[in-house]
């Protein structure tokens, strides 16, 4: 079976369409409402969910995301529920889902069990911001023998050299940084930021997909001129932080995605 992440952008490139990512911290407010959220997503536009890992010390996030992986570990959510809850969207949905997290709870679940149990609970890939890929040999090998997405990252200081590198370790797609720092909703891209995702594209054929600091349908509109894909974390998890306390927050943050998926749907 062909790896879901391969097979959503492949039928992209049929339709002449760019990917929306959306990613969440699983478990926050809660894992049911994590469920929901990705049943509704999918119906507004959204073609691969990130469910974030929530870990103690996430170098790479930012206030927003640091606090609601802060909620989210206080409700106790762990990986074993994490892929109980991805079991349970399996139940309804073949969207496309990957794994942001963090090595250190990798390394303490065991990166064969984690691939394994990840893989058979029907996680599609994994994204790991503070493991590079000379120290990924291990994982990359066993996720490719069980056909899961290994997922890089590139960045605007990236040299042409490790370009080389990191594309040869990926799978699924690239993870562009749009600019250097921490995740968050900052105001404006990079200037230069088309003629950077230019230069990547030229060094593979692999899907690129742009995150850190796109939060308006502008910076949606701007990079899917170029890029295969635009993943938007921070914005979301910011509606989810106003709203966590409201009987409605799925449908209001269902509609909030669905205003900036649509941006590539048209």
């Amino acid at each position: 079976m062909q790896n879901r992440i391969d097979k959503k952008f492949a039928e992209l490139k049929k339709k002449g369409q760019k990917a929306f990512i959306a990613f969440v911290t699983a478990g926050d407010p809660d894992l049911e409402t994590t469920v929901d959220l990705v049943r509704g997503f999918e119906k507004a536009g959204v073609d691969i969910v990130e469910l974030g890992v929530p870990f103690s010390d996430p170098l790479a996030d930012g206030p927003i995301i640091q606090a609601a992986s802060q909620r989210a570990l206080s409700n106790g959510t762990t990986i074993p529920k994490i892929f109980a809850a991805v079991r349970a969207i399996r139940q309804f949905s073949e969207i496309p889902l990957a794994l942001m997290t963090y090595y250190n709870p990798v390394f303490h679940y065991g990166e064969s069990n984690f691939v394994k149990d990840a893989k058979a609970a029907g996680v599609d890939g994994i994204i790991v911001p503070d493991l590079p890929p000379e120290e990924a040999k291990t994982l990359i090998a066993m996720s490719r023998k069980s056909d899961f997405a290994t997922v890089f990252f590139l960045s605007p200081t990236t040299t042409d050299r490790r370009i080389k590198k990191i594309v040869n370790a990926s799978t699924g797609f690239i993870y562009y940084v749009s600019l250097t720092g921490v995740t968050g909703t900052q105001q404006g891209l990079p200037k230069d930021i088309i003629e950077r995702i230019k230069k990547v594209k030229r060094a593979t054929n692999m899907p690129i997909c742009v995150g850190f600091g796109v939060s308006t349908a502008q910076d949606v509109q701007l990079i899917s001129r170029v890029a295969d894909g635009v993943i938007v974390g921070s914005a979301i998890i910011n509606e989810i932080q106003k709203h966590k306390d409201s009987a409605a927050l799925t449908p209001l943050i269902v509609k909030f995605v669905q205003q900036l998926s649509s941006n590539l749907k048209e």
